[in-house]
């Protein structure tokens, strides 16, 4: 089975990096029904410390394809994307393509396959927050009913699925990000993290409603208000709209330059508390027993709110954010979320099963 994975974000790559290591695994226990994988990098993501790094530290195969699509807005990176992936679709004739999450990456390449004919499996299928102005939320919906294989972290998505009346296979695998966490957390905090010795709240903050200037102006004021410490790795977009609008962080919110996904684990499991509007990130606090304060009005990981484990304070009325912080706990009794851990094993398993779709 000949497979193209296209990645673009730098929580895909992690993924990717967990899923191709069980490609791997897979290929050696049955050399019969062997996937031949290739990596298709859009470039989404281009800077080296969201991109290339996370290649390196985690040893995925290097991209057969980098497109180099870069910034842009919603609509032109998706059109570039979908022109881009659709040549490669046509060149290589894969048996399957997959992606992953909710990124402009994922829906234009389920675009372009499904235009081909191309059956499209989808990992972090089901997800929903219920708000239609995020523009990850149309991608995933959009994906969903365009894929035939749909890979869901739980019941939850997988009832989501059946509900919205989805027509693809879905299968309760778990969470990829929670075999990484398995994995690589260990080894993350064997490494040198960011040097901090006091106590901190890893802050993240890049999403699009977030990082509007008068926004995000709102959200810095009312955090150094806290009176807490942060480490803030500033994402790019992040970075140029607080350079362009004269948004001062100030001593209270340490910035630093964007870093590994090692040393973000290692930075996340010695904080606190985190405070984002990561969705990745939300789950990675759970893993590592982190509370996390949550900067959106809703989220699809509703699991980790209804357990106590994960605040969500809406940015339109940021004066719940004091008090969030100061009562964050988490919880003793918190259950297992997302899977076991060995997603990617299923997963591997399963694509071989697409050519019967």
């Amino acid at each position: 089975m000949n497979l193209l994975t296209v990645v673009g974000a730098r929580p895909q790559f992690v993924k990717a990096a967990t899923l191709s290591r069980a490609i791997a695994r897979h290929n050696a226990a049955r050399p019969g029904a062997a996937i031949v994988e290739k990596i298709v990098h859009t470039g989404q993501h281009y800077d080296a410390n969201l991109s290339d790094v996370f290649f390196q530290e985690l040893e995925i195969p290097a991209p057969a394809f980098h497109l180099g699509i870069g910034s842009g807005s919603h609509g032109a990176q998706t059109g570039r994307m979908l022109e881009a992936i659709e040549a490669v679709i046509g060149d290589e004739k894969p048996d399957a393509v997959l992606v992953y999450g909710d990124t402009n990456s994922t829906l234009a390449a389920a675009l372009a396959a499904a235009k081909l004919h191309v059956r499209v499996a989808h990992v972090e299928a089901g997800l929903r927050s219920f708000n239609r102005r995020m523009p990850e939320e149309r991608n995933r919906i959009e994906t969903d009913r365009i894929a035939r294989l749909l890979f869901c972290p739980d019941e939850r998505s997988a009832e989501m699925l059946a509900a919205e009346g989805v027509r693809g296979r879905a299968e309760v695998v778990g969470d990829v990000m929670a075999d990484a966490t398995r994995v690589f957390a260990p080894i993350a905090q064997r490494r040198a993290a960011v040097d901090v010795s006091d106590q901190y709240v890893v802050l993240t903050i890049h999403r699009e409603a977030n990082t509007e200037p008068e926004a995000l102006r709102r959200i810095v004021q009312a955090l150094k208000e806290t009176g807490w410490t942060f480490v803030f790795p500033v994402h790019p977009r992040t970075r140029n709209v607080l350079a362009a609008h004269g948004i001062e962080v100030g001593p209270q919110l340490r910035a630093i330059e964007p870093i590994g996904y090692l040393e973000m684990l290692a930075l996340v499991a010695g904080a606190s508390r985190v405070v984002t509007d990561s969705g990745g990130l939300q789950k990675e606090a759970y893993w590592l027993r982190i509370p996390c304060i949550t900067l959106r009005p809703s989220t699809e990981w509703v699991d980790t709110v209804l357990v106590g484990a994960n605040t969500l304070v809406d940015p339109a009325d940021l004066t719940r954010l004091g008090s969030a912080l100061v009562e964050a706990r988490f919880p003793a009794d918190a259950p297992p979320l997302y899977g076991d851990g060995h997603a990617a094993a299923r997963i591997a398993d399963a694509l071989y099963t697409l050519s019967a779709l």
